[in-house]
Parts: structure tokens; sequence; C-alpha cells
């Protein structure tokens, strides 16, 4: 039962992502091009964050798809400051975070709100598509935790904050852990 109930929740969640992004195409200026054609204008990148419970007896129960929203201001205005350098700095943003804050996320956020256990660096891999970066990271409880954000950063401490989600709360035991997926999508084209 609780598959099937994950199965339906990951497609609500895709849908309502959809929708956004079709949104946003819709509410963006049409552009002429040099031939007479239109097209939309930008493409957004789209993020998107799963996770599964690994209890403490070893025992998983998967969370599926937990939010598809935004990434953040100081992510973007980094990633067009990198395109300016030669620093190279870019390849830090696999650092995991969890908390118990559950205001909404906002392009503007710059931490998480209740931040709690210490930042765990991920496994950085591509995903299904070159197009997609992939970091996955597993944070275990000190104690019994009510998670409700997490965040992706570039450092240990402080750092920028690339993208915060917000979901229903996931309750853990002392021991317990929640294994994180995060995929960021870059689509090209039109």
């Amino acid at each position: 039962m609780q598959a099937l109930y994950t199965t339906i929740k990951n497609a609500y969640i895709l849908l309502a992502q959809w929708f956004r992004i079709l949104w946003a195409h819709c509410q963006r200026p049409i552009i002429a091009l040099g031939t007479g054609g239109y097209q939309a204008g930008a493409i957004a990148p789209e993020a998107r964050l799963s996770a599964k419970i690994i209890h403490s007896d070893g025992q998983e129960t998967d969370q599926g798809i937990l939010s598809t929203k935004m990434v953040t201001l100081g992510f973007v205005q980094f990633i067009v400051a990198q395109l300016q350098s030669s620093s190279g700095e870019i390849d830090g943003f696999y650092w995991h975070a969890m908390g118990t804050n559950a205001i909404s996320e906002s392009a503007v956020n710059t931490g998480l709100g209740a931040p709690v256990e210490a930042r765990v660096p991920g496994n950085k891999t591509e995903g299904s598509a070159a197009n997609i970066y992939q970091t996955v990271a597993t944070i275990t409880a000190t104690s019994p935790r009510s998670i409700t954000e997490h965040g992706v950063f570039n450092g240990l401490t402080g750092g920028i904050l690339m993208d915060r989600s917000v979901f229903g709360a996931i309750n853990l035991d002392t021991s317990d852990a929640i294994q994180f997926t995060y995929e960021l999508t870059v689509p090209a084209g039109n």
C-alpha cells in the first residue's frame, strides 16, 4: 500500500511541477526571432528532491519525491560569477543539510530555517542524462526529529545555499537516517 501511495504522490508532484513550468513559460515575454518566428523566453533549471528513510533496524521506507521547487537567487548569481571566473569553485555544491522549519522556501533563502545535525557531503554524479547533476547523501538523526526541510550548500559551514526544499514531516527516531537524492536538471534548447 505504501508503494502505491508513493507512486500516486510522485505523479501528483511531477504534474504540479509541469504546470508550474508551463505557467512560467506562458508568463515570459514572446521573443521575435530573426525571420518572424516566435519562441517563448528563457529555460529555467528544474530541481527535484527525493528521499528514503533508513531505519536503525536496517529497514527502508521510500518517501518518493519530496519537492520540485526552485534554486536560490544566491546560487544563480554564483553561477554567473563563476562563468566570468577561472577559479573553478562551482564543484562544491554537494553538502546536504536537514532541518525542522516548515516556513515556505523562497528564491532569496540563504540557509535552512532550523538546521539539525551536521552537514554531510554527498556523492556527486551525472543523473539519468548528461544535463542532470545529482548528489546523494545520508544524514543520521542523533535524537528524535521531525524533518521538514533540506538544503544543498557549497561548504560544511556557511557557504551558498543552492536549493532549499520544504516538505511534509518525516519523523525519525534516534539513529534513523534519511538518504536524500537531489537532482538539478539544466535544460537546453527552446
